[in-house]
């Protein structure tokens, strides 16, 4: 009897042993603990890995260019003076188109000049592409007609003249007529239609070679194409044959 009673004695000691190391294991301070702990963590804790990865950025200094309007601002002299192309200036919301205003204005980044950083410019209220001709300069093309009807017009990129001030861009396209020439006189055309238009060498001249031909071996349309074209040359109608204007 002693011996089972030992027996059941042994029995609920290991019952209560195994109850407190169970509860010991989830109380999280047993070895199971390690399954939820970060690896890497424990890792760098011993030195095999680095605690920290980051790479810091270059310091290399971006390349700066030189801005192309520089080469043609002068240096060491008033702000004032400065070409329009050189400054940069405020929109005068008061100025009346067409009158003087007085508009604040500030040299542009890399511009060296003498006076304070901003100055006041006076100039007219207009936009560029409202000047008149004679204040900016345009493309010339050669491949359109000026003696046709209705006259022809081209698309042409117009610049500012270097001493004008205006507002918005120095650069605008605007439409124009066709007003290039070839060289070719009107004197001499309406003097060789006059005295040799029997031969056809007025359209030798501006270029027209068939019409040339035949009036040659028509020897002027019996007269008829002769007089006809005296008249149409000197009131300008026949041109030269590549469409350019009379000089």
């Amino acid at each position: 009897m002693a011996a089972l009673a030992a027996v059941g004695w042994l029995k609920r000691l290991c019952s209560v042993v195994l109850f407190l190391s169970q509860l010991y294991v989830l109380s999280g301070r047993g070895s199971l603990s390690l399954e939820h702990s970060d690896p890497q963590a424990q890792l760098s804790e011993v030195g095999l890995i680095p605690r920290s990865t980051h790479v810091p950025p270059s310091n290399i200094p971006e390349a700066t260019g030189t801005p192309p309007y520089v080469i043609l601002c002068p240096s060491n002299g008033p702000c004032s003076r400065l070409p329009p192309a050189c400054m940069s200036c405020k929109t005068n919301n008061s100025c009346i188109y067409g009158k003087p205003a007085i508009f604040e204005c500030q040299a542009k980044p890399q511009v060296h000049c003498i006076g304070p950083e901003t100055f006041a410019i006076n100039m007219t209220c207009q936009f560029c592409w409202q000047l008149p001709p004679s204040d900016y300069t345009c493309s010339n093309p050669t491949n359109c007609k000026t003696v046709s009807c209705p006259r022809e017009r081209y698309r042409a990129n117009c610049t500012v003249r270097d001493h004008i001030h205006c507002l918005g861009n120095r650069t605008f396209p605007k439409m124009l007529y066709c007003n290039w020439t070839g060289g070719y006189k009107w004197s001499t055309a309406l003097a060789l239609s006059i005295t040799l238009g029997g031969f056809g060498a007025d359209r030798f001249y501006l270029g027209q070679w068939r019409e040339g031909l035949g009036k040659l071996f028509s020897f002027g349309g019996l007269g008829i194409w002769t007089l006809i074209d005296v008249l149409l040359i000197g009131v300008g109608y026949v041109g030269p044959a590549d469409g350019s204007l009379y000089i």
